[in-house]
């Protein structure tokens, strides 16, 4: 069992010297926990499974890939200690590391990397992920410690998808998933294991003992779910939580509080995610691109920026962040102009015939229900922005706010809302399959708006399989040129991650990748230890 080591006042009283940095050490101290809080519960915690943030958040601290990126964005070896590739540039060849094991004490060998690709590349497996490994024509495992795949064709990613969680062979071999106890218990060889789930309250991650290289300093990372930013913000005031992703008018509170200065860092960088909303394309009235550009000119991107991120973001112009090598730098977020939204909608065959304010067509007026996610006071706050710029041209917008869980799996994965505002983690190598590609639209895929260009799908395929970096940018340019016709998303902003982390951790900091990376480094010094056992 865990305590805190002080109650609150005296948390409070020691804040100020948590400032101060400890004499230093020759090795990390071991103890203390991480706490954080999510708005979502995870739901799977089977890598083929999990495509919620939540889940990927546990999976990534349980499970490891062959290869990773380092704060620096480049490519290095995880369970994998090194890579080759051959002079045709469609086989790679990874050597592992020895001595792995998974939590179960069982050796990790090249065996469960086979397992993985065919796991992933088994088109009745209901993952999300499986578009990038069924490009593979061969894999093999001549050894242990050897695992080979061969591509049919060139593959730009063809090394960066082995980042990707690999899975034990043992557990998991010929395993019904939907019913395998893993995605509640997983087995994993990465530096922490699932001790306690305690569901719909908190989930807690101990230190691996098993972990390559010796445990992590860290005891514990531990997650509360709570569903609502503004109680987490009072739970970061109040000492109870140890890091927290701020929204802006909660970081711009936060820079102005003496008592959360003196016991949190705050880092602020653009984040790897954009906003967005997107349509639902099976609706008739939204299958018109009018009606979508339309959409896109009535709504002010720039008010948006400046009234709910505060300034602390960018108006966004497609899928990448502004400063990223595949953004096409030469097209500017769409224009706010509701003079041509209204062109638009009226070239649709949309007008506002009796005069009270709401278009209509064939005498259906023009209702727009908006969804988005519970406890996102963020979004909510962008919801009734566009809400109103909307109705300024004739859309009678209404919100809806829906619980994470229901959200996906009840609306989404059955293409049953009409549009809905949400965010896509960016990839850092920019492929766009699995969210834009015609044929990733079946239940519990990405596609759900249910977009669909051919010429976008062989641009993609274009991009994803040359490894000359000036013809992807050319292909990845024109898919955005289309995207500004085709509007199937209303491209929101790129927003800059606001986090918030106490004082008495040692190890975060800013670099390419962002501020939280490799927690398993991360410590705290004795005499800063706050949960003890």
């Amino acid at each position: 069992m865990l305590s805190r080591a002080l109650g609150i006042l005296g948390l409070l009283g020691l804040w100020g010297l948590w400032g101060f940095s400890s004499p230093a050490l020759s090795a990390p101290p071991f103890g203390d926990s991480l706490v954080d809080a999510s708005i979502a519960e995870a739901t799977n915690l089977i890598p083929a499974l999990a495509n919620d943030t939540s889940s990927m958040a546990v999976v990534g601290q349980v499970y490891r890939g062959l290869v990773k990126y380092d704060e620096n964005l480049k490519l290095v070896g995880d369970l994998a200690e090194s890579w080759d590739i051959s002079e045709d540039q469609r086989t790679v060849t990874f050597h592992l590391k020895k001595g792995i094991v998974w939590e179960d004490g069982t050796p990790f060998t090249a065996q469960d990397s086979l397992f993985t690709w065919k796991l992933m590349s088994d088109p009745l497996v209901p993952t999300s992920y499986g578009a990038d490994f069924q490009e593979i024509e061969e894999a093999s495992a001549p050894d242990d410690y050897t695992f080979s795949v061969t591509y049919r064709r060139t593959m730009a990613n063809a090394v960066a998808i082995w980042g990707f969680s690999q899975m034990p062979k043992r557990l998991l071999e010929g395993a019904n998933l939907d019913e395998s106890p893993l995605a509640r218990q997983p087995v994993g060889n990465g530096p922490f294991r699932l001790e306690n789930w305690e569901v719909g309250q908190r989930m807690t991650l101990a230190a691996s003992e098993t972990f390559e290289g010796g445990r992590p300093p860290l005891n514990r990372l531990i997650t509360l779910n709570i569903p609502d930013q503004a109680t987490q913000f009072m739970e970061l005031k109040s000492g109870a939580l140890d890091m927290m992703t701020l929204t802006p008018d909660q970081w711009l509170e936060a820079q102005d509080d003496r008592l959360l200065n003196e016991a949190y860092n705050f880092f602020r960088h653009p984040a790897f995610a954009y906003s967005y909303l997107g349509f639902n394309l099976q609706d008739p009235r939204l299958s018109d691109a009018r009606v979508r550009r339309a959409i896109n000119y009535a709504i002010d991107k720039e008010e948006i920026v400046a009234g709910v991120l505060l300034g602390l973001g960018r108006a966004a112009n497609g899928p990448f962040k502004p400063d990223m090598w595949s953004n096409n730098q030469n097209l500017p977020p769409f224009p706010f102009d509701p003079d041509q939204a209204r062109r638009l909608f009226q070239e649709a065959g949309w007008a506002d015939a009796d005069g009270d304010g709401i278009l209509e067509k064939d005498g259906q007026k023009f209702v727009l229900n908006i969804m988005t996610n519970q406890g996102n006071k963020t979004r909510e706050q962008v919801c009734l922005i566009i809400q109103a710029r909307l109705k300024e041209v004739g859309v009678d917008a209404r919100v809806r706010i829906v619980e994470w869980a229901a959200l996906t799996k009840e609306y989404l994965d059955n293409h049953d809302f009409e549009a809905v505002l949400l965010g896509w983690t960016i990839p850092l190598d920019p492929d766009l399959y699995d969210v834009f590609n015609s044929t990733k639209t079946k239940k519990g895929e990405l596609n759900f708006v249910g977009y669909g260009n051919p010429e976008v799908d062989a641009l993609i395929d274009e991009a994803r399989f040359n490894l000359d970096q000036g013809v992807r940018k050319a292909a990845l340019d024109r898919i955005q040129e289309i995207f500004y016709e085709d509007a199937p998303y209303v491209f929101l902003y790129v927003p800059d991650n606001l986090v918030a982390i106490s004082k008495r951790f040692v190890g975060p900091k800013v670099a390419p990748i962002g501020v939280v990376h490799e927690v398993e480094k991360w410590y705290v010094p004795l005499d800063r230890q706050v949960y003890v056992e």
